[in-house]
């Protein structure tokens, strides 16, 4: 065997070897973190209460149109975060294995 048959022999399992990554289950997994993520803070930050409660996080709703620092702008913060999440997690997948493609000669 040649030393050329030998190294693409190697690069067969490299090639093999190199996990690829679902961009849908990264999407999901990402969506449901960034939703409960923002769900939760909200919601902390209702039940702790106060005089004024989530100055910081309702500037949020800059970005997000009608999101507040309520209950039900909790629940359109999940929707948010969920949207922003899948959107996150999809695209690192994609770029994830996109770099692995080009990396091993794929």
């Amino acid at each position: 065997m040649s030393g050329g048959e030998a190294r693409e022999q190697e690069w067969e399992l490299v090639r093999g070897a190199i996990a690829r990554l679902r961009a849908s289950v990264m999407a999901v997994v990402f969506g449901l973190v960034g939703g409960a993520g923002l769900w939760l803070a909200t919601a902390w930050l209702l039940v702790r209460g106060g005089p004024s409660v989530g100055l910081h996080l309702s500037l949020l709703s800059n970005y997000f149109p009608g999101y507040s620092v309520t209950w039900s702008g909790s629940l359109i913060g999940f929707a948010y975060g969920s949207g922003v999440g899948a959107v996150i997690g999809g695209s690192l997948a994609w770029l994830y294995n996109w770099i692995a493609n080009r990396r091993s000669g794929g």
